[in-house]
């Protein structure tokens, strides 16, 4: 969507500025961009197990209006300290107040304030970076662990959140993030210089190394580089960028055509076309990152259509919009679709033959297929909804509780119900009620029935120490569910290449309040009778 609109934009020479429904289409299209700090801070607190509105809020700061945006530090004029004399002078201001923050950023200079009286910061925004904001919820995250443990429970609600924004916000802008600007200073030098390398091998290597930019989120300042090279007539690095995006896209499309997983292919071709818009970042982090190989594929084909570019001479006579749209402003169409054509047959080439789905795609993908083949398995059956009855959580072939692959279990000290051997992964609820319990390594899962049934679900023997890397869980405790509700996918192939048996126990863990529970015997699928339990 954003690709479409700046680049039609572009090709009509911005008139669609001041079109209304271009505008809104526009804010609606690049809002996630704009705000991506705040989405990272949120999911990367989750990953890290920290408060994830706390990692929103370090993701506000970073993102601040407060601060000079990221996108307009490679054009400012300098720096400038709050409030200073200097700061007043190139104001024209008479007061100290009045050189204020967003004066000093209205008039194009970044701001900077003092602290101790000797420590200067610059107040800058990070749009358009990832790893700074990663990096400072991670440290917030940590903080925030270490107070919860450290501060009485009378004080933690104020305090822990109160010093964690404090500490962490301190420390993204005093050190994070001028480490960061430092290493974008550095790679914007080191770039020019292999720019200037001959016989196509710069070209190559700028290609090859500019996906890692993206990465790092230090490659919006590449801005600067190639203003200066507008400047001066010709802009050879943007035919390079257009090299690497291309190529990103074409090792996304290659995945698609190779991953059994129906998640996946929806996730790789929109990334796959957006990126040949010009918009990378679903291609890379959606896809091709987390894959590795067809990131490494779309290197290659960057450095190919790098190399190609460069021996060519090609250049762009603007700069901001590459891929499809790039022919908009390049100096030579027919050189820039040899380039266009190299990356991407490249990258192709190359993923098509070195990816392979790992083998928890391959799990997930039978997992999908499986689903998709079944019947509706966990409604089928209106019994679940009824008293006294509790519906198989999985498909599989049932046994006796004391048939169960542990002494515990099949001594009933837990409780009577039954063992299923699934052939399935997905595990539903057995009743309608309320999740009681959900162990931090997903392996098992407590409900209290509507109609008084307290049930246990143990996934597997001994699968306590996979410490949650077979499972996923879809519901907390606390939950309220009804027969028949997904609960838990369960990775069984990994599970048993870890050693452990997958029976799965279903224990009714009152049944001491009952008369008889028995359990059915024999090949089950999931939402069918499986224990009936009598007063």
């Amino acid at each position: 969507m954003m690709g479409l609109t700046e680049g039609i934009n572009n090709a009509m020479g911005g008139a669609l500025d001041v079109n209304p429904w271009w505008t809104l289409i526009h804010t609606f299209s690049n809002a996630s961009f704009v705000f991506l700090q705040i989405l990272i801070g949120f999911s990367a607190a989750r990953v890290f197990g920290g408060n994830e509105f706390l990692g929103g809020v370090i993701g506000m700061i970073m993102n601040h209006t407060g601060l000079i945006n990221a996108w307009n530090i490679p054009g400012a004029a300098g720096k400038l300290f709050v409030g200073s004399p200097e700061a007043m002078q190139v104001l024209g201001v008479s007061t100290a107040t009045e050189a204020s923050t967003g004066a000093i950023i209205s008039a194009g200079y970044i701001p900077q304030v003092q602290l101790f009286g000797f420590l200067p910061v610059t107040l800058q925004g990070y749009q358009g970076h990832v790893i700074p904001v990663v990096v400072a919820v991670w440290l917030m995250c940590q903080i925030e662990k270490w107070l919860h443990a450290h501060v009485p429970d009378m004080l933690d609600l104020f305090v822990t959140p109160l010093c964690t924004v404090l500490i962490t916000g301190l420390a993204t802008m005093i050190v994070i993030g001028p480490v960061f600007s430092f290493i974008e200073e550095l790679v914007m030098n080191f770039f020019r210089f292999l720019l200037g390398i001959p016989f196509g091998l710069g070209g190559a290597l700028a290609g090859a190394i500019y996906p890692c930019t993206v990465v790092l989120g230090v490659h919006h300042m590449f801005n600067a580089l190639e203003a200066g090279f507008v400047a001066e007539g010709a802009d050879p690095f943007n035919p390079i960028i257009s090299a690497a995006n291309v190529a990103q896209g074409a090792a996304c499309l290659a995945v698609f055509l190779k991953t059994a997983s129906a998640k996946k292919k929806g996730l790789a071709l929109p990334s796959g076309l957006s990126s040949l818009l010009g918009i990378t970042e679903p291609a890379i982090y959606g896809v091709n990152l987390p894959a590795l190989k067809p990131f490494i594929a779309a290197m290659a084909g960057a450095a190919a259509g790098g190399a190609v570019s460069s021996i060519a001479g090609l250049y762009s006579t603007a700069y901001g919009i590459t891929g499809i749209f790039g022919y908009l402003i390049t100096a030579n169409p027919i050189a820039y679709t040899i380039v266009f054509a190299v990356a991407f047959a490249v990258s192709f080439a190359i993923t098509m033959v070195l990816y392979q789905d790992d083998e928890k795609t391959k799990a997930a993908a039978a997992r999908e297929a499986a689903k998709a083949a079944a019947p509706a398995a966990p409604t089928k059956v209106d019994a679940i909804d009824q008293a006294n009855v509790l519906a198989a959580p999985m498909t599989g072939k049932a046994v006796a509780m004391s048939d169960a692959p542990d002494a515990v279990f099949a001594s009933l000290a837990m409780g009577n119900g039954a063992v299923i051997e699934p052939t399935a992964g997905e595990v539903y609820s057995p009743v309608t009620g309320t999740v009681t319990m959900l162990f931090d390594t997903k392996h098992a899962i407590g409900l209290a029935g509507d109609d008084g049934t307290e049930v246990l679900i143990h996934i597997g023997v001994d699968t306590v120490e996979l410490a949650g890397g077979p499972f996923e869980a879809h519901v907390a405790a606390g939950d309220k569910v009804k027969a028949g509700d997904l609960l838990i996918t369960a990775d069984l192939d990994a599970i048993k290449e870890a050693g452990k048996p997958t029976a799965t126990m279903v224990i009714v863990t009152n049944t001491d309040d009952y008369a008889s529970v028995t359990p059915e015997i024999g090949n089950v699928k999931a939402g069918e009778k499986l224990v009936t339990v009598a007063k």
